[in-house]
Order: structure tokens, then sequence, then C-alpha cells
């Protein structure tokens, strides 16, 4: 082979490897994407998280006040039965 035979071999090879680069780079692109998608997905987890952990927080307000009236009632029952 010749000095340009070799040349033009390296140079075929090195376009190859381009070509094998840029043909992965619509996947680079595709995974750059989905990496978005998946923060963005992310985030909304996290704000839902923090909703339902202040919806819990309520609830649980909620739960001790019903509880504490429950309590009441029941006293007031019972020294009503207590009395008849």
């Amino acid at each position: 082979m010749s000095r340009l035979d070799d040349a033009l071999a390296r140079l075929a090879t090195a376009l190859d490897g381009l070509d094998a680069v840029l043909g992965e780079k619509p996947s680079r692109e595709a995974e750059l994407a989905e990496l978005d998608e998946v923060k963005a997905e992310r985030e909304r987890l996290i704000a839902r998280v923090a909703t339902l952990e202040e919806e819990a927080r309520s609830l649980a307000s909620l739960t001790a006040e019903v509880d504490d009236r429950l309590d009441g009632a029941i006293a007031e029952i019972r020294e009503v039965l207590a009395r008849n």
C-alpha cells in the first residue's frame, strides 16, 4: 500500500468513528430529555409529598380535637347516667 492508501484507510476509519458518534447523538439527546422528565417528575412528587404531609398534620390535629370532644361527651353521658 502506498502512503496515500494508508492515509485514505485512516481517514475512512476516522469517518466511520465519527459516524458512529453522530449516530449516538439522538440517543444521548433522548436520554437527556428523559432525564429532564425524570427530574420534573421528581419535583412534582416532592411537591405532592409536601402537600400530603401538610394534610396529614391537619388530619392529626382534627383527630386530636375529635378525640377530645368524644372524651368530653362520654364523660357527660356518664355523669347523666350516674345521676339517674
